[in-house]
């Protein structure tokens, strides 16, 4: 039948004389080729030419025919430069189960076309990610197809195996001795056509290094030998074939020119990491002065401007807290109020500026009296106001006194005059029971500072629910 067609017979002897096989005799007829060959290897010939002449479609973008073909051509070579490394068995199967192991592929290619299309750029060369898509998105992978697809055809065992397994080698160990080696052969073929074609062969050396190492016990010289000689082998065995394959880079300057490109790429990570650092920084240096800001902000808000100590807002809120403090804890709680003596006169006869002054050192004084988490605010005008935290009713009238003393006891000096002042106090406690408002609070302490002035100032009152007030005086 092969010599009847005249261009195949023409082309298998081409192939069968050039330096694909070495015989140091011409073959002249397709049956001498079968009697020096064998049938198989005549057959696996027409096989291969047939495969590589296929008709190429005109629809698809995503999957490239011509590279598919010339992908199947370099796995077909691989295998045969792999296998006389491993064993003397003929290289002939080998070498069409490896042209045709990607069969599944082409199927899916022509059968599902831009489904098929989208997948190849999802799993973006990778063959364990494409092998997932596939079974993910179409229900089967394309070894399992290529398998069927031969099988269909009539393929022999020795064909249609390998296809099946070429991605899982392990899996064929059940099939014996010859064919294990046969379908190892074809997965290591495959990995060294994606060094060669898949666009990252950094990603495919290691892994046929370290598993032709484990599966074959080949040494590293013999490795780097098929590395080496993989590209001149493919592109002569193109021209047998009728393939036109550009000139393409060895695979040792495909791994150098990824290598330097990986190079490049760390260099640009390791600088823009360094960038993210320094933002980092940057951006935790601008965040802590932000927040010194916020802080500051906060406080000055917080702050009478004159005396630089606590505001009327500040003690509303202050005080809120307080309350729920001793209400859920069951402590006690006093407020005082504070009141300069007289200080419309004082203002009035002394000057404004003077007046200022005596504010401003009135609030230092009593600041430096009380405990750190007492609270010292301006009430407003001349009025003082105090909270003592877990401070009961007697206490409270101790500290007042202590602080109304010191008050008068101190000598004022503001641009060279010397003056003495002094302070009324009104002291409420907060009634435990969780009944009082704070609005009752104030107003009792207010009631009690009205009566130290009513009766005569410079004078500690304290309010007193019953009796109304009680006073203690100088």
């Amino acid at each position: 039948m092969i010599s009847q067609d005249v261009s195949l017979s023409s082309k298998v002897l081409k192939v069968v004389n050039s330096s694909f096989y070495n015989f140091p005799n011409e073959v002249g007829t397709i049956q001498q080729a079968v009697a020096i060959l064998g049938t198989n290897a005549v057959r696996s010939l027409v096989l291969s030419f047939s495969f590589l002449n296929m008709e190429r479609p005109k629809y698809g973008k995503g999957f490239d025919y011509e590279r598919f073909w010339e992908e199947s051509l370099a796995a077909a070579v691989a295998s045969k430069l792999i296998m006389s490394k491993v064993s003397d068995a003929d290289a002939d199967e080998v070498f069409t189960v490896s042209l045709l192991q990607n069969l599944g592929k082409l199927i899916f290619a022509c059968a599902y076309r831009e489904q098929y299309d989208q997948i190849l750029k999802d799993a973006d060369g990778s063959e364990q990610r494409l092998l997932e898509l596939e079974e993910e998105r179409i229900g089967a992978n394309h070894a399992y197809i290529g398998c069927e697809a031969a099988k269909h055809w009539k393929f022999p065992d020795a064909l249609t195996l390998p296809i099946l397994y070429h991605h899982t080698p392990k899996v064929a160990a059940t099939e014996g001795a010859e064919m294990l080696t046969a379908v190892r052969v074809v997965h290591l073929a495959g990995l060294l056509a994606n060094i060669m074609y898949s666009g990252k062969p950094i990603e495919y050396h290691a892994p046929f290094r370290e598993r032709a190492q484990k599966m074959f016990q080949l040494a590293a010289p013999a490795i780097d030998e098929i590395l080496e000689k993989a590209n001149g082998e493919v592109a002569q065995a193109a021209s047998y074939f009728g393939l036109n394959i550009g000139g393409t880079a060895s695979i040792p300057e495909l791994l150098q020119g990824a290598n330097i490109e990986l190079s490049l790429l760390n260099m640009s990570y390791e600088q823009m990491n360094r960038e993210l650092v320094q933002a980092k920084i940057q951006l935790e240096k601008l965040a802590s002065e932000l927040e010194d800001k916020n802080s500051y902000l906060e406080e000055i808000a917080n702050l009478d401007g004159l005396t630089e100590i606590y505001n009327h807002r500040y003690f509303q809120d202050f005080l809120d807290r307080e309350i729920s403090r001793a209400i859920r804890r069951e402590t006690e709680l006093s407020l005082v109020l504070a009141d300069i003596d007289n200080f419309k006169k004082f203002n009035d006869f002394h000057g404004h500026q003077a007046g200022d002054y005596v504010l401003h050192e009135v609030a230092a004084l009593c600041g430096g009296l009380i405990r750190e988490y007492d609270l010292l605010a301006r009430y407003g005008g001349e009025e003082f106001v105090f909270v003592f935290p877990e401070t009961g009713q007697a206490d409270a009238l101790l500290i007042a006194e202590k602080i109304r003393t010191a008050l008068e006891q101190h000598m004022f000096s503001f641009a060279g005059d010397s003056y003495r002042v002094t302070s009324s106090f009104g002291v409420a406690s907060y009634d435990a029971t969780g009944l009082m408002k704070k609005a009752q609070l104030i107003e009792q302490a207010d009631k009690a500072l009205y009566s130290a002035k009513k009766k005569g100032r410079n004078r500690v009152e304290a309010f007193v629910e019953k009796s109304g007030w009680f006073g203690r005086g100088k």
